[in-house]
């Protein structure tokens, strides 16, 4: 099948098709044209699926998408990351990045996925499509001073092949407490153990009588002033206390190489309320964004606080997916939502304030406030108890 009878969208078809994704996918993030092939590969090894748009008979535009999951109150939504976004430079300006977005966001409602997400090199396009700001990426710098820890009731030792599975569940018992993090896939692990654009990650588990508590992975640089060094974490999780004492002991027992250490996360981490004295800085770095693709779907998976009960009625506005349009009543009882047609639409919202909403990132009364939902206080009162929970986060980049 040639480019002129090829659908207008899909997977590329031939080598031309390649080499003209790849090309635009250099273009687009200034890499060398020689990492195109690389990159690909790398995708395509993480179980990312890759898409082009065809127009006049050639390659307009490409976009990567790949399986996760994202835990909100606890429970893991079915979430497809999109990455590799990128408009040949004679398609600029012309709809095509829109026309891209919106195919593939109807390829994957198609396919039943209820959530999307994305980092957006520009918000604008995303927006147009149904996306919105839903949660941060900060980068945690300590000084390698403050680390006075001496921590060794645990063990600690590098991880091998065979401690993969263990590593995996503990990440996902951590993840699970928190709001917004990735229910990995392999592509994000695969980031994670060889983090793009450092040097090798090393891995060291800590591990009590009742197995591994925590992990993390460890690349050294050389710090831009000279011999010392600055130590890069792809990964840090500890599932106790003690767990975090022993691996902040061990990053603090590299003092007399390095000046600082520093990892991705959320602004609040718990480790840095160990610390005594504030010597970190937190930065924020990006705000990711989510696309609610199937409304009912989205809502039911989510999990709701324990205990929690109560009914919101919502009236929602979706420019792209009509089944998304009209009234429906989110009811949970005792942490647990079912969604049905219908109500009252006492909460009145476009698709695309539902994401910040939905993850918890704005209150329903600061959402109230910038002008994009209407609702009695009622219903602001009972969104503000279903949608509670800690600031949504995310340590890891697609």
């Amino acid at each position: 099948m040639d480019a002129t009878t090829a659908p207008q969208f899909g997977p590329p078809q031939g080598e031309q098709e390649l080499a003209a994704a790849e090309d635009i996918v250099c273009q687009a993030f200034a890499m060398p044209p020689e990492e195109g092939p690389a990159w690909r590969k790398r995708i395509e090894a993480g179980g990312a699926q890759l898409r082009v748009l065809r127009e006049g008979g050639s390659v307009a535009a490409t976009v990567a998408h790949f399986s996760m999951g994202q835990w909100f109150g606890g429970r893991s939504v079915p979430l497809v990351g999109i990455a590799g976004v990128g408009v040949a430079p004679a398609r600029r300006g012309q709809g095509t990045g829109t026309r891209l977005m919106q195919t593939c966001l109807r390829e994957l409602r198609a396919q039943g996925v209820p959530l999307a997400g994305l980092y957006p090199a520009t918000q604008p396009l995303y927006r147009r499509v149904g996306f919105e700001q839903a949660g941060s990426r900060h980068e945690i710098r300590v000084q390698l001073s403050g680390l006075d820890f001496q921590e060794r009731s645990l063990s600690l030792r590098p991880i091998q092949e065979a401690d993969l599975p263990a590593i995996h569940d503990v990440y996902r018992r951590h993840a699970q407490r928190q709001q917004g993090w990735l229910d990995r896939g392999t592509y994000i692990w695969n980031r994670v153990l060889r983090p793009r654009g450092e040097p090798t990650a090393y891995g060291y588990l800590v591990e009590g009588h009742a197995g591994v508590e925590g992990y993390l992975y460890l690349s050294r640089r050389v710090a831009p002033h000279g011999l010392r060094q600055e130590l890069s974490l792809s990964d840090l999780v500890a599932l106790t206390p003690a767990a975090g004492r022993r691996l902040l002991s061990f990053i603090g027992d590299h003092r007399s190489l390095a000046d600082e250490v520093v990892w991705r996360g959320g602004a609040a981490d718990p480790l840095l309320f160990l610390l005594r004295e504030q010597t970190y800085q937190v930065k924020h770095l990006f705000t990711w964004m989510l696309r609610v693709l199937d409304v009912p779907a989205a809502l039911q998976a989510r999990g709701y606080l324990a205990g929690l009960s109560g009914a919101l009625h919502l009236e929602v506005d979706d420019d792209l997916f009509p089944e998304n349009r009209g009234r429906f009543v989110l009811e949970v009882e005792n942490g647990e939502a079912e969604v049905r047609p219908g109500g009252d639409g006492d909460m009145k919202l476009h698709v695309r304030t539902l994401a910040p909403l939905y993850s918890g990132f704005l209150s329903p009364a600061a959402l109230q406030a910038a002008g994009v939902l209407e609702a009695d206080d009622v219903s602001l009162r009972t969104a503000t108890a279903l949608f509670s929970g800690p600031p949504p986060a995310m340590p890891d980049m697609y």
